[in-house]
C-alpha cells in the first residue's frame, strides 16, 4: 500500500514538473516571438516597400529621413535649400502622373517603355522628386539618381512625434505620443484612485463592523469581476457627457475621462491588497498603542499604516500595472488621437488601445505589423518593471511604526 501511494505521489510530482516546464517554455517562446517580430522593424526602409524615390542626378541631396519625406509630400517643405540642396522649388511627381504626360498607347505591351519615359521626365526636371514603383523605375540611366533608402532607426521610432503608420510614401512611426498618453492616463488614474482606495481600505480594516465589512468586500470583489468593455460603455454613456458638460469641452473623450475609468477599475486591487496588509498588522501593536493612551485614529495612522506600508506600496504599483495594461475601456473613452497630449482635457491614445485598434488591419509581416509588435514589447517591458518593483516592495520587512 505504501509503495502504491509513493508511486502515485511520484506520478503527481512528475505531472506538476512537466506542467511547470511547459508553462515556462511557452512563456519564453511568446516573449521570443514578440521581440523577434518587433525587432524586424529596424530592418525596414523608411519608404513604403516596393517603392523608391528618384531625383535628378544634379541634385546634391542623397538621402532623406522619414519625416523629411513626409514634409515634402505634404508640401510642408517646398524648397530643396532647406534639405541641403539648391535654392529651387521642389516638384513632387507620382507614378500615375506619367499617363497625363504620355498616352497609354505609346507605352507598348506590359508598359515596357515606362522606365525610359519616367527617366526622361526626371532628367528634364532638376528639381523633381519622383515616387515610383521599383518594378517600373528607371534602371541605371544617366541623369537619374535614386535617393538612399535609409532604415527606420531607434530615433525615428522612439523620438518621433507622429503616429501615422499608413502614411505614404513614408510611414510615420513616432511612438512618443503613445507612450506619453499611456503614462499620463495611468498616473492620473492612480492619483485619483490612491486616496479613495486607501480611505476605503482603512475603513474596512479599522472602522467597519463585521457585517458592513463582509458586504463591502463582496461588492468590491464584484467590481473586480466586471468586464472592461462594460466599464467602457459606462464611461461612454455616463462619464463622457458629464466631463464635456462640466469642463465646457468640445468633446468628452479625453485623457481625464480615461483616467476616471481606470481609477474606478484600479480601486478593487488597491483596496483589497491594502486592506489585507492592514489586517495583517500584529494585534500586539494595536493593543500596545491603545494601552499607551493613543486614540483609535492615532493608532491607525501612527502604527497600522506604517506597519503595512510595504503592502500599500505594492497595491499602488499593482494598480498602476492594471491601468497601463487596460485596453477596451480606454479605447472607448479617450478619443484615440495619436498626438502629444497638450493638456489632460484633450483626446489621447494609449499603447494597448493602438494595438487593439490597428492589429487587425495591418498586413502580416509589413512595417505597420512589426511596429505594433514593437509596441507590445514596450508594454511588456513596462509591466515587467512594474511587477518587479511590486515584488521588491512586497518583500520588504514590515515597519512596526513605533
Amino acid at each position: 500500500m505504501k509503495k502504491l501511494k509513493r508511486f502515485v505521489e511520484r506520478i503527481v510530482e512528475g505531472m506538476l514538473t512537466v506542467s511547470g516546464m511547459v508553462t515556462s517554455v511557452t512563456i519564453l517562446l511568446i516573449i521570443i516571438f514578440l521581440f523577434k517580430e518587433g525587432s524586424g522593424l529596424f530592418k525596414s526602409p523608411v519608404v513604403e516597400e516596393g517603392y523608391q524615390l528618384y531625383v535628378n542626378a544634379q541634385n546634391p541631396v542623397n538621402s532623406l529621413n522619414s519625416y523629411e519625406i513626409k514634409q515634402i509630400f505634404d508640401v510642408e517643405v517646398d524648397n530643396w535649400k532647406s534639405l541641403g540642396g539648391a535654392d529651387q522649388e521642389i516638384k513632387v511627381f507620382r507614378f500615375e502622373e506619367i499617363f497625363d504626360l504620355v498616352p497609354e498607347e505609346e507605352m507598348g505591351e506590359n508598359y515596357a517603355l515606362l522606365p525610359q519615359k519616367l527617366g526622361e521626365v526626371i532628367k528634364e526636371n532638376p528639381n523633381i522628386v519622383a515616387y515610383l514603383p521599383s518594378q517600373y523605375a528607371p534602371k541605371k540611366m544617366d541623369g537619374v539618381k535614386m535617393i538612399e533608402a535609409r532604415k527606420i532607426s531607434f530615433l525615428d521610432f522612439f523620438g518621433g512625434k507622429e503616429w501615422m503608420p499608413t502614411s505614404k510614401p513614408s510611414p510615420q512611426l513616432g511612438v512618443l505620443p503613445l507612450i506619453l498618453g499611456t503614462l499620463l492616463v495611468s498616473l492620473v488614474a492612480i492619483l485619483i484612485a490612491l486616496p479613495l482606495g486607501l480611505g476605503v481600505a482603512i475603513y474596512l480594516s479599522e472602522l467597519a463592523g463585521e457585517k458592513a465589512r463582509n458586504y463591502l468586500k463582496f461588492t468590491i470583489e464584484l467590481l473586480a469581476g466586471i468586464p472592461s468593455v462594460v466599464y467602457g460603455f459606462f464611461g461612454l454613456v455616463v462619464l463622457v457627457p458629464i466631463v464635456q458638460r462640466v469642463f465646457h469641452l468640445d468633446v468628452g473623450e479625453t485623457a481625464f475621462t480615461g483616467s476616471l475609468i481606470l481609477a474606478i477599475m484600479a480601486l478593487p486591487t488597491i483596496i483589497t491588497v491594502s486592506e489585507d496588509a492592514m489586517r495583517n498588522t500584529p494585534k500586539a501593536l494595536r493593543e500596545g498603542s491603545l494601552a499607551l493612551g493613543a486614540t483609535k485614529w492615532q493608532t491607525t495612522y501612527r502604527v497600522v499604516i506604517p506597519s503595512s506600508i510595504s503592502g500599500i506600496s505594492a497595491a499602488v504599483v499593482l494598480g498602476i500595472g492594471r491601468a497601463i495594461g487596460e485596453t477596451m475601456a480606454v479605447l472607448m473613452v479617450t478619443g484615440n488621437a495619436a498626438i502629444l497630449p497638450p493638456t489632460l482635457f484633450q483626446p489621447v491614445r494609449t499603447i494597448p488601445a493602438t494595438i487593439a485598434a490597428e492589429l487587425g488591419e495591418a498586413p502580416a509581416g509589413g512595417t505597420h505589423y512589426q511596429s505594433l509588435f514593437l509596441l507590445g514589447c514596450i508594454l511588456f517591458v513596462i509591466t515587467m518593471v512594474i511587477s518587479i518593483i511590486a515584488e521588491i516592495i512586497s518583500k520588504k520587512p514590515q515597519n512596526n511604526g513605533l
